[in-house]
């Protein structure tokens, strides 16, 4: 059984914010059908055949307890996780998918890894850009993407949620076989 975690902030105030990225995933996959959801204190867990979803309800900062909590009551390791999440450091558009690594300036990831104790947990960013002109990280990351970077956000996330199917039905080896040298049109995976 395998698991993917979107990251984001709950609340309608976030709900279109560049930093939800991983909850707009989730919720694609959630489209899919077939899933029983459950509310828990620190986040939504859908269960299906295929496995499981996370949103955390915790917000972005403290999003490991969420996470440790799953593993816990899913009998899952890190390994079994796939973490989706925002990354300002890529391109508007782009994905990448690792097996592990740091947390890089990431705050929600920083939290998933110290919760868990090892960098090994797979991970999907989509890349959100840098803020204009030095502006600030804070209001660019909580911010809804302007008018000309919408779509190739939603074909991002459209992307990567295949590529989370790919990885509840065959793990991080076969998301990675299939997925990491196709390109389609503008989208890059890096």
């Amino acid at each position: 059984m395998r698991a993917v975690v979107g990251l984001g902030n709950v609340g309608p105030e976030y709900a279109a914010s560049r930093h939800n990225v991983g909850f707009w995933v989730v919720e694609r996959l959630i489209g899919r059908g077939g899933w029983k959801r459950r509310v828990q204190p620190w986040g939504e867990v859908y269960r299906s055949s295929a496995g499981y979803l996370l949103r955390p309800s915790t917000y972005m900062n403290r999003s490991g307890d969420a996470v440790r909590e799953l593993l816990a009551q899913g009998s899952l390791t890190p390994q079994d996780l796939l973490v989706v999440y925002d990354e300002a450091d890529l391109p508007v558009g782009a994905l990448r998918l690792r097996p592990g690594g740091g947390p890089g300036t990431h705050r929600g990831m920083k939290s998933v890894l110290a919760a868990l104790g090892t960098d090994d947990v797979p991970r999907l960013r989509v890349g959100i850009g840098r803020p204009a002109d030095g502006g600030d990280w804070v209001d660019h990351v909580l911010s809804p993407p302007p008018r000309e970077e919408v779509e190739a956000l939603a074909r991002a996330v459209d992307w990567a949620s295949e590529l989370a199917w790919e990885f509840l039905q065959s793990g991080i080896v076969g998301a990675l076989d299939r997925f990491s040298r196709e390109t389609r049109g503008p989208d890059r995976i890096i």
